[in-house]
């Protein structure tokens, strides 16, 4: 029971990566503060988390004995973001850890100089804007109480270039880059802020998540084939799964990790290490 007694405040959290390590944390005794959109955005080309899905989310962690809160939260909307995080601080007195997991993959599967400015606009902003926001939010508090946890959640895409994906490989690059700087930025207070770096993660289906078919569908890989590519591509020969990348962020919001700070963790296979 590695966060017992601690709160932990997760975006994009109705569905996918954000359910499994909302269910993680859970079974180490944290409490939660559940964030998501809750709705569509104009641009992404395929369904984000609903409001039922996040409540879903939180009914199987109340079934783990954590406290929940749940919230729509828009990461482009300073505002929004501010008001969930003293939701979260009214409820339950303090943040102890985040996890910046709030993405979109696409508009994506085009060259760059087909990118138009909105899209990459929408990109940037939801996938990095968004952390910097909730970290500008919380580290004040933090700092003050000379405790806490960041974690970034970037994507091998984070370390390497891929194909007609410029955006989301830009945005989760600064991603990394905005926690490496953070960490220094919190240190002296010991506030830490790593960053992981899932690689394919599969599509659970009691995560409901679906980022990996709609890659394949941007890089026109065909869906119902796409996992057998994905894999084929990892050096485990093994897709990631969702409890993996869950099991790594766990670590570091944990005091197990308590010095460990501006780091980069990968769960990818061993994809980047060729």
């Amino acid at each position: 029971m590695r966060l017992t007694g601690k709160t932990v405040l997760i975006t994009g959290a109705a569905r996918g990566l954000g359910r499994a390590t909302a269910l993680a944390c859970a079974a180490e005794g944290a409490d939660l503060a559940l964030l998501d959109l809750c709705e569509d955005l104009d641009g992404v080309p395929y369904p984000l988390g609903t409001r039922g899905q996040l409540e879903h989310t939180a009914m199987l962690c109340r079934k783990q004995g954590a406290a929940v809160l749940t919230a729509a939260c828009d990461v482009r909307d300073p505002s929004s973001v501010e008001a969930a995080v003293a939701l979260a601080e009214d409820r339950f007195g303090r943040i102890d850890g985040v996890v910046n997991n709030a993405g979109i993959a696409a508009p994506s599967g085009r060259p760059v100089h087909e990118i138009r400015e909105d899209e990459w606009a929408l990109m940037i902003d939801v996938d990095l804007s968004g952390a910097y926001r909730v970290v500008r939010a919380v580290a004040g508090a933090m700092s003050a109480r000379r405790s806490g946890s960041i974690v970034n959640v970037s994507s091998t895409a984070g370390l390497v270039g891929y194909r007609h994906f410029a955006g989301y490989v830009a945005a989760k690059h600064g991603l990394i880059g905005l926690t490496k700087a953070a960490a220094l930025d919190y240190a002296p207070t010991k506030v830490r802020v790593n960053a992981v770096c899932p690689g394919s993660v599969r599509d659970d289906a009691t995560a409901e998540g679906r980022m990996l078919a709609e890659i394949a569908r941007a890089l026109e890989v065909q869906v119902g084939e796409h996992e057998q590519t994905f894999t084929e591509a990892q050096p485990m020969n093994a897709l990631i799964e969702p409890e993996d990348v869950a099991a790594a962020v766990v670590y570091l919001l944990s005091d197990d990790a308590r010095q460990v700070t501006g780091s980069v963790l990968t769960v990818d296979g061993g994809f980047t290490a060729r």
